[in-house]
């Protein structure tokens, strides 16, 4: 039973991890209804500008995460006022083909600046188990996931407060509902568009910062943007609690499938069972646990 919990809180913290990520595409999709392809490039992009500063500048960490916030909030606001901005009013289709050229250019942009080869990023929390739960339940359990779970749970919080108790929130959901309604009214549709990227790209730096301590800073990190796949379509694709939820259950179920189903199927099960598990639930109920079910009058 030590065990099962073990891996049981194991996936949980991941899960947080998870759920970070997810959120940052359902800011974007919130705001301009579209999904933010390049979600993923952008947390590689966060993650190897601040490793680079550190290695090729010899910048402290610190002030290389500081530098590394002005960066990305300067990066959201150029794809604000580049890429999104004169597509108002286009198709949807139409702004996510945008966001996939977005990708590949934020990929190659930073290995133009800071190369190609792996890089080991060192955050000031130690990778040991915590001595209190091996001593008193026998459970193994990181302290750094337990540390990157709790600055992601804080950060989600903050973003939930913020997208739901201020009045940017209210004109966020209102941009959500109607772009042209929140024209009408005077929302500044440009103004809520800037403040969402510039948090994107900030999530996307947290985000980058804990994946990349945790499996280095290479280009594998533009992947774990579609581990948050799963997780939004659990969720729904327009809910911050749902990201929570979906991350949650995709962290469990993937770390219970590997240790209790990977023997019996093979290796790597955890790469495609929440891919299975999310194609199940569409069947179900396709807008997610916290979406809208839309109705459609034709």
């Amino acid at each position: 039973m030590n065990f099962f919990f073990e891996v049981l809180i194991g996936g949980l913290l991941s899960g947080i991890m998870y759920a970070l990520v997810a959120i940052g595409f359902v800011l974007i999709y919130k705001a301009s209804g579209v999904f933010n392809f390049a979600q993923g490039a952008m947390v590689f992009f966060a993650a190897l500008t601040c490793v680079g500063m550190v290695d090729k500048w010899g910048v402290p960490m610190w002030a290389a995460i500081a530098l590394t916030v002005v960066v990305m909030i300067v990066l959201g606001l150029a794809i604000e006022k580049v890429v999104l901005r004169p597509l108002v009013n286009q198709p949807e289709i139409t702004l996510f083909m945008a966001t996939i050229g977005l990708a590949f250019f934020i990929e190659g942009l930073a290995q133009l600046l800071w190369g190609s080869q792996v890089h080991k990023l060192e955050l000031p929390i130690e990778d040991v188990p915590i001595a209190f739960l091996m001593d008193r339940f026998n459970i193994i359990v990181s302290q750094f996931d337990v540390t990157a779970a709790a600055i992601c749970a804080v950060l989600v919080t903050a973003l939930a407060l913020l997208f739901s108790k201020t009045k940017v929130g209210r004109a966020l959901r209102a941009v959500a509902d109607d772009h042209q309604a929140a024209l009408a009214v005077g929302i500044p549709l440009q103004r809520i568009w800037a403040i969402v990227w510039s948090v994107a790209g900030l999530v996307a730096l947290v985000a980058g910062l804990l994946w990349g301590a945790r499996n280095g800073v290479q280009f594998a990190l533009t992947f774990i943007a579609l581990k948050a796949l799963p997780v939004l379509i659990l969720g729904g694709f327009t809910s911050v609690p749902g990201a929570i939820v979906g991350g949650l259950i995709i962290g469990a179920s993937e770390k219970l499938a590997e240790v209790y189903l990977g023997p019996l199927v093979g290796g790597g099960i955890e790469g495609w069972f929440p891919y299975v598990l999310a194609l199940l639930f569409l069947l179900v109920r396709p807008e997610g646990l916290f979406g809208e079910k839309l109705i459609r009058r034709i």
